[in-house]
């Protein structure tokens, strides 16, 4: 009987050892389940906590959207041959007469003019024909207007214009593709989708490759693959587009018992939770808690009240929502729910591995005393 009192005293001594251990500073990931729900707005913290379902997951399923007005998208596609100021362009004249022509020295009766500049304000000049018009006239434009000029002063005359490939005409890119540069606009090249083609490989994954296109003061953006996905986005360019390759910017920061614990870039345009854990190396098999999964987030006033269920919020608030994988529809939920940019993805750890590392410093503390004891006995 005596036996058995001893052991229980012992038992129950243990037990308030651990207990008193667990409650001390032992390290650990982040806070617990209960930690975090002590900062809830019902306990008077500043942050609603949000079972997520599936009514959730629709109101919080919004991503950035991007595409270009009805500016960029209504601007038909450039003339191949429309000229613009700065082109440089050859004009030939052919004369019929031998003795005294035109532009020529006597007997020729070809007269070539390799390189005539197109000045800022978009004219050229011819001698005897004076300045003409060129900036947004075609090549048979303007080469019926040399033609009429020319023609009061020497009879006949035949006018040839080419366009000297886009120096005017052109466009920029730049940014994360193997070959940025000024590159004309050319007959195959007056697409957005064909200029980037021409441009070469990008240097980025093009699944979360962005493409931004600026005209004058204006500005649109597009994912890569949905310009490839909807012809409609594929605008019509414009002398003097500014086109940037931009990697995709999103991150969530991963903390807690999670395979990794960084931050971690977005590898697709829309990002799942389950997707953002199995980014990280999923949970720790000995460490994490399947119901303690969490995603904190500042939320925009709207959707805050569409969460809520309420229409008096004001602002930006603080959300945590609540994912628990051990549920019936758990794992659903999580495939549905959609991380955003700056998102804390945090997954706590289970109550029992804070008891582990409890009983861990009490045995390992007290194979230490023994072990003292026995070197003080051996001497």
């Amino acid at each position: 009987m005596k036996l058995k009192t001893n052991r229980g005293a012992r038992a129950l001594a243990l037990f308030a050892a651990v207990s008193l251990v667990a409650g001390c500073g032992l390290p650990r990931s982040g806070p617990n389940k209960k930690e975090i729900y002590a900062g809830s707005v019902l306990k008077e913290g500043d942050a609603y906590i949000v079972t997520v379902n599936s009514r959730v997951t629709r109101a919080t399923s919004v991503m950035p959207a991007f595409g270009f007005s009805d500016t960029f998208r209504n601007a038909g596609l450039v003339g191949a041959d429309t000229i613009a100021a700065g082109d440089v362009l050859a004009v030939t004249v052919y004369e019929n007469v031998r003795d005294d022509p035109l532009l020529g020295n006597t007997g020729q009766r070809v007269s070539q003019l390799t390189e005539v500049q197109v000045d800022g304000q978009g004219f050229i000049f011819i001698p005897y024909a004076g300045r003409i018009k060129a900036s947004g006239n075609s090549v048979e434009s303007v080469r019926s207007a040399i033609t009429r000029k020319l023609d009061a002063q020497t009879p006949d005359p035949q006018v040839q214009v080419a366009r000297v490939a886009g120096d005017g005409s052109t466009v920029t890119i730049t940014g994360a593709v193997a070959t940025p540069g000024v590159f004309p606009i050319e007959q195959s090249t007056r697409s957005l989708s064909a200029m980037l083609a021409q441009s070469g490989a990008m240097a980025i994954d093009p699944a979360t490759a962005l493409v931004r296109v600026t005209r004058g003061g204006q500005t649109g953006k597009i994912w890569l693959k949905d310009l490839w996905a909807n012809p409609k986005m594929d605008i019509a360019l414009r002398p003097g587009d500014r086109i940037v390759i931009e990697e995709d910017e999103r991150r969530f920061t991963a903390l807690g018992a999670t395979g990794t614990q960084s931050i971690v870039p977005f590898e697709s345009e829309t990002l799942s939770a389950i997707e953002a854990l199995a980014t990280v190396g999923g949970l720790q098999t000995m460490a994490a808690d399947p119901t303690g999964v969490f995603v904190l987030r500042n939320e925009p006033e709207a959707i805050a009240n569409a969460v809520l269920g309420r229409k008096d919020l004001r602002g930006d608030q603080r959300m945590i929502y609540v994912l628990d994988l051990t549920a019936p529809t758990g794992m659903f939920e999580a495939r549905d729910f959609l991380v955003r940019d700056g998102d804390t993805l945090y997954v706590t750890e289970a109550p029992y591995v804070q008891w582990q590392k409890s009983l861990s410093v009490l045995t390992g503390s007290a194979g230490a005393a023994a072990s003292l004891d026995a070197a003080a006995g051996g001497n």
